[in-house]
């Protein structure tokens, strides 16, 4: 089944539903803050279920059961078959606890999951387990990945970088080409929950680590996705046609993303990318375990509540959304960025760094070309 090319202002090409913020692990990164114990008001089963018929009348592909640890709820394998039964592919995010057993992963093979998710921030047990705050999480995951292979689950790797696990990126290049995955998802760190303690990039370092992850998707068999960086979709632009700079008008579509950005299947069939650039509240949306429906989960700009208003009209409707799918309302140097088409900068970045979620992103080092929108962009 070819990824769809979607209308985004009807129908977000992905959807997270945070089913629980209840997790084992302590991660340093954690959006969420995330403790053992799951919340009286999460989503009940048949909510849950009523989510996943909304998404599937959108007409959205890709839906992920996230958390917290997925594996909390004891629904999880329930939700997985009726959200493949649905017809779209499921995938999940379950942390690297003694609740991951091979037994699981076969479960959750059995129920309909097109894609598993482990996540690994960096090469070592010693670094690995620090960062997710519980000894012995490194060990677990390679040990899962193995138990994907056995039941031929296709498997996706996450990985988050700040200043703390930037340094360690080519090597876990190297590691993760010797895993056998389909899909590595690279997180560039938004500051908040217990993220706001760790340190953030610069501008710079950005350039620097995308020509890291530049080079392993042209290397590679399985997809690279980058999420809370945008801009890469613009390094990519840069390197593929560096002859062809576009002089776009602010609001623009701008250019064409190249092939390797809208590899519409993975490997074997597995999830693939995006036919068009996806952003916070611009083709993908976010759930909370309570029913709050926000652009994204690292964006906390409430667009309504599953519990009050349809999914669907929520997404097509709130004026946060409505702002979010138009380039031209973006500002200071995001807003005249010839790029701002297929790229917009991280809202979620912006929101957390200024307050407001229509600002430039600070992690972005290109400024546009042409004189007045450079003297536009200053003085925004």
């Amino acid at each position: 089944m070819k990824m769809p090319r979607l209308d985004y202002n009807l129908t977000p090409f992905l959807i997270i539903w945070e089913t629980t913020q209840a997790c084992d692990l302590s991660c340093l990164h954690c959006r969420a803050s995330a403790q053992p114990d799951q919340h009286p008001g999460e989503l009940t089963t048949r909510e849950g279920e009523d989510l996943l018929r909304e998404a599937s009348a959108m007409g959205t592909p890709i839906f992920v059961l996230s958390g917290g640890d997925p594996l909390k709820r004891a629904d999880l394998f329930q939700l997985i078959a009726t959200g493949a039964g649905l017809g779209m592919r499921m995938a999940t995010i379950p942390a690297a606890t003694a609740r991951l057993t091979e037994d699981v992963v076969k479960r959750l093979k059995d129920s309909g999951l097109s894609q598993m998710a482990l996540s690994l921030d960096f090469p070592t047990a010693t670094l690995h387990d620090a960062f997710r705050g519980v000894p012995g999480a490194y060990a677990r995951t390679m040990q899962a990945v193995e138990w994907a292979h056995r039941h031929h689950l296709p498997l996706q790797i996450n990985t988050t970088l700040c200043a703390e696990s930037a340094p360690y990126l080519p090597a876990m290049a190297e590691l993760v080409k010797k895993l056998g995955i389909v899909f590595w998802e690279v997180f560039f760190l938004v500051p908040m929950g217990r993220g706001a303690r760790l340190t953030g990039l610069t501008a710079d370092q950005c350039e620097d680590l995308f020509e890291i992850l530049y080079q392993v998707q042209k290397e590679s068999r399985f997809l690279v996705k980058i999420t809370e960086a945008p801009h890469f979709r613009r390094y990519v632009i840069q390197k593929e046609t560096p002859e062809a700079q576009p002089r776009r008008s602010p609001g623009h579509p701008g250019p064409a993303l190249p092939e390797q950005l809208v590899r519409t299947e993975g490997p074997g069939h597995t999830i693939g990318l995006a036919s068009q650039g996806v952003n916070a509240g611009n083709g993908f949306l976010f759930v909370s375990h309570l029913g709050d429906v926000f652009p994204s989960g690292f964006l906390p700009v409430r667009g309504g509540n599953l519990r009050e208003k349809p999914l669907a009209e929520i997404y097509r409707s709130s004026p946060v959304f409505q702002d979010l799918r138009r380039p031209e309302k973006l500002r200071g140097i995001c807003g005249w960025c010839e790029f701002n088409g297929v790229c917009g900068g991280s809202r979620s970045r912006s929101y957390a760094l200024t307050g407001d979620y229509l600002a430039s992103d600070p992690w972005c080092a290109y400024r546009p070309k042409t004189q007045s929108i450079g003297i536009r962009s200053a003085a925004s």
